[in-house]
């Protein structure tokens, strides 16, 4: 690699509504989530039925509802109508995990460790591109600044997952990407979706 993301909802989430996350993990006092504690709380909020089915449903774009994360992290119960992706984005300085709930979705990412400031533009090598199916109750926890998309390819069928970030989402980069360049787009803050 050589150094040569509707924009607030692509993907993070507006506030549309807060519900509590359904037995929400119980994280040591004083200390963070893990990317285990995370992961495992989306397993257990996607298996909340009445939960998900709650979901306001929207055929024309993605819905959203703010959960209580464990330990102060942010998360979201997210529906994605059929056709809709996020873009390609990263999250920062947070660790994250996500679970499809319903339907089904695919994981777009890189397999690289990206600088953090101070480029517009790479040149990816070979072999940096990752694939990952994530039918109903498949998740994945990730690490800081992992660049991926996320996307429901399905031509009539709803996805819903569940995402959780620790620590709550300080910034989000997008990108656009053509071959193997990718472009820094912009960078969002919090104030920019709140």
């Amino acid at each position: 690699m050589s150094v040569s993301p509707p924009a607030p909802s692509s993907s993070v989430p507006s506030r549309t509504g807060s519900a509590p996350a359904a037995g929400s993990a119980a994280v040591s006092a004083g200390s963070a989530p893990t990317q285990a504690d995370l992961l495992d709380f989306v397993r257990r909020t996607a298996a909340d039925a009445e939960l998900i089915a709650s979901l306001p449903l929207d055929p024309q774009g993605r819905t959203w509802v703010r959960l209580e994360g464990p330990g102060g992290s942010e998360a979201w119960l997210i529906g994605w109508p059929p056709g809709t992706g996020t873009g390609w984005h990263d999250h920062a300085e947070s660790v994250g995990a996500f679970l499809t709930a319903s339907g089904e979705l695919k994981e777009n990412s890189l397999a690289a460790r990206l600088p953090t400031d101070g480029w517009k533009t790479l040149e990816l090598t070979d072999g940096v591109d990752r694939e990952r199916r994530l039918p109903a109750g498949k998740g994945r926890s990730f690490g800081q600044q992992h660049v991926h998309e996320v996307l429901n390819e399905s031509p009539a069928v709803h996805a819903i997952s569940v995402h959780a970030y620790y620590p709550p989402l300080p910034r989000i980069r997008r990108y656009s990407r053509t071959g193997q360049v990718l472009r820094l787009e912009q960078v969002e803050r919090p104030e920019d979706w709140q």
